[in-house]
């Protein structure tokens, strides 16, 4: 009957190799615990900053109020946009802010890179700056260094390195923002100044100053004109069959009725009054003028509009040009630190112990399996069997198979 393994009988044959086990572990728990003291101790210091709040009362939209078309046109050029997380960790990570801390604190030496190669450093360095977000909504710029004291300085320097190039990042925008702007508004200033001129010469030409009341008042004066006309002919009809056409009244009310006529027919169909009025003009002219009228008044308007529009814009992209508030607002200021990051010892030298543990104890077993076998099969079968007989002779002990 074929004997199943036991507990046991895995234990009795770590006792029987427990010299191999015990020599090889201490041997590696002493390497593990002088690599562990070789490794230079390195410190970790940390500074927590956030994003400084946008000062509502100095935006564009305390200007523009609750006017949503033109609150559009301020999230249009990016007034008042806010400084988002992921563009300071894209600058913290800009070659041109690592570039300046390297210089100023000579991390070319630290790093022994000696051709200067700043690609090669950033692969040495690498995993020494930490740039991340961390659950409260803050961003820490971690450093780790040999010198505690470098670590804070080269922290703090990277909040001032980021925030100084967000503020230019920032102008730089805000410059943009102004030369579009004020080029739209000097063209809205002449626009507007075309369409007022428009308007006075026409004003000016045909005497226009309110359409609807003119209207009103002319065409009130035709029908006065042309119901006196009606009464004056009525009246003339009358006295010509009656006193005939050679009588004074006769011709007095017929030379009254010819001058009715004539304004009527000026009122209808000529292209200009014959006399200079502040108020009445012709019918007949009547439909392109009022259409002429509405669309400079209409242009004039437009225009207004649009002043309204760009005016605060200019005026606020010319603030923002040259506001340069800080952005990041530091929390926690990076300090020395006062206890090591690494290297962890008791980590390292329990790593070792418990990997070499397990690699013995893999030995162990085949070794004990390959001892009892009672012929080898193949070339590599023989070369474990002289080997595991070679331990057996260096260590004094007898395999005798439990399993």
């Amino acid at each position: 009957m074929e004997h199943k393994p036991t507990f046991t009988d895995y234990l009795s044959i770590v006792f029987k190799w427990k010299k191999f086990l015990l020599v090889n572990l201490m041997i590696i728990t002493i390497i593990a615990t002088t690599i562990s003291y070789l490794i230079p101790e390195t410190f970790k210091s940390t500074s927590k900053i956030i994003l400084a709040p946008q000062n509502s009362m100095s935006g564009l939209g305390n200007l523009l109020g609750n006017n949503s078309a033109l609150s559009f046109g301020a999230e249009l050029f990016g007034v008042g946009s806010s400084t988002n997380e992921d563009l300071i960790l894209g600058l913290l990570n800009s070659r041109s802010i690592v570039e300046k801390v390297v210089n100023k604190f000579n991390l070319y030496e630290y790093y022994k890179v000696k051709d200067r190669n700043f690609d090669k450093l950033m692969k040495i360095m690498g995993g020494d700056l930490v740039f991340q977000p961390n659950e409260f909504g803050m961003i820490e710029i971690s450093v780790i260094n040999k010198d505690p004291k470098l670590c804070a300085d080269v922290a703090n320097y990277f909040v001032d390195l980021a925030d100084s190039m967000n503020i230019e990042l920032g102008i730089r925008s805000a410059k943009n923002n102004r030369v579009f702007v004020e080029r739209r508004f000097n063209k809205n200033v002449q626009d507007l100044k075309n369409a007022e001129d428009s308007l006075y010469q026409f004003q000016k030409t045909y005497g226009i100053f309110a359409v609807p009341e003119q209207l009103e008042i002319s065409v009130k004066a035709a029908a006065e004109i042309e119901a006196q006309l009606s009464q004056r002919e009525i009246m003339l009809q009358m006295l010509k069959e009656t006193t005939g056409e050679d009588s004074p009244k006769y011709i007095n009310l017929f030379s009254e009725v010819k001058i009715l006529r004539k304004k009527v027919k000026e009122l209808k169909y000529s292209d200009k009054l014959s006399s200079i009025s502040n108020v009445l003009f012709p019918f007949k002219k009547m439909p392109d003028i009022i259409i002429e009228y509405y669309r400079l008044f209409r242009e004039v308007e437009i225009q207004g509009k649009i002043m309204e529009f760009t005016l605060p814009m200019f005026e606020q992209a010319k603030f923002d040009e040259q506001k340069s508030t800080p952005t990041i607002l530091t929390i926690d200021k990076a300090v020395p630190a006062q206890l090591k990051y690494a290297p962890k010892k008791a980590f390292i030298i329990l790593a070792f112990f418990f990997i070499t543990l397990f690699v013995l104890l893999i030995l162990v077993f085949r070794g004990d399996k390959i001892l009892n076998m009672p012929s080898s099969s193949n070339q590599i079968e023989e070369k474990e069997i002289k080997f595991y007989t070679f331990l057996e002779k260096l260590y004094s002990f007898k395999i005798k198979s439990t399993i």
